[in-house]
């Protein structure tokens, strides 16, 4: 396959997902209060309830606001990364399914870091405690700088949700839920993106690494001609 169309699939995949990612989280922000939702199919293990979030994927948190620009900015860089990683794997010839996995990362990455530097700029406050629906371009401005934006999510899997019996040592009588996070579609492209590397292609990772042991081995200075005539002489 070329490199011209290897690309041309990377971009079409990388933006189709984004956009439904944005379509979803726009129509799920402006039409759900917070925690709002219903079961999908009729399912009690499987809704869309809609959470916002600060932090990282699936609604972990990390250091307040100055974590929140420190993991921005650490998107923006490791998004840059992506790029010239998937540009330079195109280049070299690598198979699609290594660089597809590649580019659902990078899709993540994009789907979150649209949310955290754009979404606080384009909405309302979503009101946590009180009810109430968050509006896209308000007057007056959004709820929060560039960069310090909340992640949309609302799937939320639930397939285990009981109470523990009192046997069960430190735990017992508690309530237990599994799979208790909720994400969105980026996240869950990270997570594809991430298992088929570790499942599929690990071996890209090990050839990598021989590469740089081999260029640290060549760039090794060896002794010059007159040097060896020097040593000879002696």
């Amino acid at each position: 396959m070329s490199i011209a169309k290897k690309s041309w699939i990377v971009a079409i995949v990388v933006f189709s997902i984004l956009v439904i990612d944005q379509v979803l989280k726009i129509y799920i922000k402006t039409n759900f209060e917070y925690g709002g939702g219903f079961d999908i199919m009729g399912w009690s293990w499987a809704k869309i309830h809609f959470v916002e979030n600060e932090g990282m994927a699936f609604g972990m948190t990390f250091g307040g606001s100055t974590g929140k620009l420190i993991l921005s900015l650490f998107r923006l860089v490791m998004i840059s990364v992506l790029i010239f990683l998937i540009y330079r794997i195109i280049r070299a010839g690598a198979k699609l399914s290594l660089i597809l996995s590649f580019a659902m990362i990078l899709t993540g990455a994009l789907g979150n870091m649209i949310d955290s530097a754009f979404y606080g700029l384009i909405f309302s406050e979503t009101p946590m405690y009180h009810g109430g629906i968050a509006t896209m371009f308000p007057e007056g401005g959004g709820y929060a700088p560039f960069l310090y934006g909340k992640v949309v999510d609302m799937f939320y899997f639930p397939m285990i949700d009981t109470v523990l019996p009192e046997w069960i040592p430190l735990m017992g009588g508690e309530r237990f839920r599994f799979f208790n996070p909720v994400f969105n579609i980026a996240d869950s492209m990270i997570t594809i993106g991430t298992l088929s590397l570790l499942l599929f292609h690990r071996r890209f990772f090990t050839e990598e690494s021989k590469k740089k042991e081999q260029e640290s081995v060549s760039d090794v200075q060896t002794p010059s001609q007159e040097d060896q005539q020097n040593e000879e002489k002696l």
